[in-house]
């Protein structure tokens, strides 16, 4: 009976229809509250990141970067190699002793072109397998990497400044219809080095695969361009000849040093037209990131300018016996390295640690050299950044030189940054900003200094017969206008470090701003590049719409292709 009692005095008493009131918790014991959500579907939290989330990809001729926007740091960095270009199904390379078979030597092989997935020389270039590395590239860096839908994400492509139009297109044309990606926003990769360096003006020398370009930045706007071939390739080519030469053994040894020398001045010639077997590539890049280094002021390699036939020369002096730095009891050039070759038959190859430098010297800094013997596109890294600043106003010049910017693959040799800043140097102390060079222009510039001297002494002499203390109300409004400015570094060379052109890009797609050039699917590939107007036809357009038609014809004024025009 107390459990029947107990049970009518909890239930619950009601003219109404009975519920299930009476089995609900009580709102004294321990439960789980209920979530809000903004929507029958999605969380707010992943409902705003899918709408705020950017993807930045660096595309160049050798490598893609792929991350997400407002990171440091990519999350992947895919290389093109010749496993890209087999076919599905080709599982040779996992062949026991495959590496070690001979292969059979292409005609008219190009150094280092199975690893590029492209080249500003498009004759010969198949842009169909340049799409569909691009498309595996991209694909791989989304499902391995990203893990991330395409679908509904804007995508921020950072490319060089200087690129064809037809390349151009296949890479657009690659992502656009393979991936559902709704716009692409272009971006130059000189103009984000400067943004990673924290600057709006510099001079970015990219030391790249197939050319070194130096580009000239101010006010994120790109100035002024020059381009040389001393790049990575001809250091990578000039690395694999000196593997080799240690690799093979030599039956017949000429012990003449005039043989010798007619050996090695032919191989110089002759390394463009005889490139190294393809298999030393890997061998010669490793060697190249890990013990290459360029000789220092350490090391008393300086840039010299000798006469010979009235033409300058850059000569290399001679390594000292003795560096009481690093090596207190061994001279430099005793020193040797063991190197084990991944190739047959496998030796341990002994290289002296100076024979180290020459790749880096021959293929960057061109030496031995003679500066007349060499055309425009071939100039060494010094003069070339010498040239550039030459070609520059004054004030655009004043503002660049005091933040050079050294990115790409090649400015992480040792030792490099500091030769290169050494040698423009004493090129600007030598030659100062005048682009005459010779003779009589160094005869015009010490009449120049002398004349310049004389007047100085004379000035001193005057005014140090009766000086007079300055004005303390100048000086007072000197300190003031020192507080309102901000001092600004000008006129002076140096050095300045970036976080390299993908966290430029990351950064820039991070402020959620409209591109320059940002590209529309559905106009992509409707028109393609045809489709590209030009920057003057986009803003007088926009500028003859009064405030009420803009809204309805603001959408349809076009793209540009800005630099890339």
């Amino acid at each position: 009976m107390a459990t029947t009692a107990s049970y009518f005095e909890r239930k619950p008493t009601g003219t109404g229809r009975p519920g299930l009131s009476h089995l609900q918790p009580d709102p004294s014991s321990p439960h789980t509250p209920q979530r809000t959500f903004s929507s029958a579907f999605s969380s707010p939290s992943l409902s705003y990141r899918a709408e705020e989330e950017v993807v930045v990809f660096e595309l160049g001729a050798r490598h893609l970067s792929a991350g997400i926007a407002s990171e440091s740091n990519p999350r992947c960095r895919l290389r093109f190699g010749p496993e890209d270009a087999q076919r599905v199904g080709d599982y040779r390379r996992y062949l026991p002793e495959y590496e070690d078979r001979p292969r059979r030597r292409k005609r008219n092989y190009r150094w280092g072109e199975d690893h590029e997935l492209w080249r500003m020389d498009l004759r010969g270039v198949d842009l169909g397998l340049v799409e569909d590395k691009v498309e595996r590239a991209v694909r791989e860096a989304y499902t391995k990497y990203l893990l991330l839908d395409s679908k509904n994400k804007r995508l921020v492509l950072v490319l060089p400044s200087l690129m064809p139009h037809r390349l151009l297109s296949s890479v657009l044309s690659s992502i656009f219809v393979n991936f559902q990606i709704p716009s692409i926003t272009l971006f130059s990769a000189p103009t984000a080095s400067v943004v990673a360096a924290g600057c709006r003006a510099g001079l970015v020398v990219d030391i790249g695969w197939a050319e070194t370009v130096v580009t000239a930045v101010y006010e994120h706007r790109e100035v002024h361009t020059m381009r040389t071939t001393r790049a990575m390739r001809l250091a990578t080519q000039h690395m694999a000849e000196l593997l080799k030469a240690h690799a093979e053994p030599q039956d017949t040894q000429d012990t003449g040093a005039h043989g010798q020398a007619s050996t090695q001045t032919q191989r110089e010639q002759d390394s463009d037209q005889n490139p190294p077997d393809s298999r030393y590539f890997d061998f010669a890049e490793e060697v190249m990131t890990r013990v290459a280094w360029c000789p220092t002021e350490q090391d008393k390699v300086t840039q010299e300018f000798q006469r010979t036939d009235g033409a300058p020369t850059l000569r290399r002096a001679n390594i000292p016996e003795d560096d009481p730095s690093e090596f207190p009891n061994r001279p430099l050039k005793d020193i040797t390295i063991s190197i084990t070759s991944p190739l047959p038959p496998r030796n341990t190859l002994t290289i002296p640690f100076s024979k180290l430098a020459e790749p880096a010297g021959k293929g960057l800094f061109a030496e031995g050299s003679h500066l007349h013997h060499l055309d425009d596109h071939e100039q060494p890294l010094p003069q070339v950044v010498h040239r550039a600043l030459l070609s520059l106003p004054t004030d655009v010049r004043s503002l660049c030189m005091a933040r050079i910017i050294i990115t790409g693959g090649g400015s992480n040799i040792a030792g490099l940054k500091t030769r290169l800043f050494k040698e423009l140097t004493s090129i600007v102390d030598q030659r100062g900003w005048d682009p005459v060079n010779g003779k009589i222009a160094d005869e015009r510039r010490q009449r120049l200094k002398e004349i310049s001297n004389n007047q100085q002494k004379a000035d001193a002499s005057f005014k140090g017969a009766g000086l007079q203390a300055e004005d303390e109300m100048t000086e007072m409004l000197e300190k003031e206008k020192s507080k309102r400015t901000k001092p600004t570094v000008a006129g002076e060379i140096r050095g300045v470090e970036t976080l390299g052109a993908w966290a430029g890009g990351s950064l820039v797609a991070s402020l959620k701003v409209k591109g320059v050039v940002e590209i529309e699917r559905d106009s992509f590939l409707s028109n393609g590049l045809v489709g590209a107007k030009r920057q003057s036809e986009i803003v007088n357009a926009t500028s003859r719409l009064s405030l009420g038609a803009r809204s309805s014809l603001d959408t349809k004024t076009g793209w540009t292709l800005g630099a890339w025009a």
